[in-house]
């Protein structure tokens, strides 16, 4: 059975009913899964993982959480290189670019971004993006 970590940070909850249903997903596709909040996990923890499922919220200017998320997500970075990766995450205003800088950063370290893109809902996730969020999780296991 293969294991993957699904690791978020979630102010209010939207980005964390995201990361359930990945993990359901994964789940369902016969996969073990630790989900965990990015605090209660350190990096070189996570880098254990051969498949991992990494949500943050757009925050601020289009950012990833700057106090928890992406400084734990800096110090992941370098560890990427041939694991499978899947992004989410939430967002109220702008475009979208958190994700799209996001998808750059785990591309060039050498990840395989697992549908080849990150996964966005709008405010709180609708019936139809956590069904996406399941199949999120269950692509990252195929």
């Amino acid at each position: 059975m293969s294991k993957a970590a699904v690791i978020y940070w979630s102010q209010t909850g939207n980005t964390q009913q995201m990361a359930e249903a990945v993990a359901e997903g994964i789940q369902n596709a016969g996969g073990e899964v630790n989900l965990c909040q990015v605090s209660d996990i350190t990096p070189e923890a996570a880098a254990g993982y051969s498949r991992l499922a990494l949500g943050c919220p757009a925050m601020g200017a289009e950012v990833l959480e700057e106090a928890e998320f992406a400084p734990f997500f800096e110090s992941l970075q370098g560890s990427l290189g041939g694991k499978r990766v899947a992004l989410f995450g939430s967002y109220g205003w702008g475009d979208g670019e958190w994700m799209r800088n996001w998808q750059e950063d785990v591309t060039a370290s050498g990840a395989e971004l697992v549908n080849g893109e990150g996964l966005i809902a709008n405010n709180e996730p609708d019936e139809e993006a956590l069904d996406a969020c399941r199949a999120l999780g269950a692509a990252l296991m195929a």
